[in-house]
């Protein structure tokens, strides 16, 4: 399935793709077939790119799960007024070839939403996560809070959301979408134990980054 953010730029390429095929078949043209056919390399791509994989969300309400695709980049210690002292910051890298849906990593209540434009450093350099664009979203979930971004890399130019202040969030949820490849955090409070470690894969949706401990 085709993610929706995703529909009209599958669209535009299937429609330059026919273009291009039935001029280069009407002027018997070698070089309009080749871009044809380019097109339609760079059509298949975007379905590739924007595909919408089915997750198996777990039923264990206690989990905080990962809200994007990729590579766990780091795991550090981090202080914040909003989640508190001795929180962990959890990193992850998206290269093109992940998928990019981002989902809610928990069960909550959305309390901010902060969008702060900037620029487009490498996504896996460290101080993206301060000087990049991105967005910065706060969710209670009821025994703590926490944080997570979205933010773009040296491709990615485009962040999508769906949220509003003050919304209810089901974990595992589709929230929204950081276009052609990225960076996403999560800001976790002491009172979540991080079960991930640098170099691990996740899934959004499905895997656990934390669990609240008892």
């Amino acid at each position: 399935m085709i993610a929706v953010y995703g529909i009209k730029f599958v669209l535009i390429g299937l429609v330059l793709t026919i273009a291009l095929s039935l001029w280069s078949a009407s002027k018997d043209s070698v070089l309009l077939f080749i871009l044809a056919a380019l097109m339609a390399l760079i059509t298949l791509f975007l379905m590739y790119f924007y595909r919408n994989p089915v997750r198996v969300i777990p039923e264990d309400r206690n989990l905080i799960l990962s809200i994007a695709d990729g590579t766990i980049l780091s795991v550090e210690e981090f202080d914040n007024d909003f989640i508190g002292n001795n929180g962990k910051k959890v990193s992850i890298f998206l290269s093109v070839f992940n998928v990019h849906i981002n989902r809610i990593p928990i069960d909550g209540k959305i309390e901010y939403l902060k969008y702060s434009p900037g620029k487009f450093l490498k996504a896996f350099v460290e101080d993206a996560s301060d000087y990049n664009e991105q967005t910065e979203i706060g969710l209670d979930f009821g025994s703590g809070q926490m944080i997570f971004k979205q933010i773009v890399g040296i491709l990615a130019r485009r962040i999508e959301y769906n949220l509003d202040e003050g919304q209810e969030v089901i974990g595992g949820d589709i929230f929204g979408m950081i276009h052609f490849g990225s960076r996403a955090e999560l800001f976790l409070p002491e009172n979540v134990e991080v079960l991930v470690k640098p170099g691990q894969k996740v899934k959004a949706g499905e895997t656990a980054i934390g669990k609240i401990k008892e």
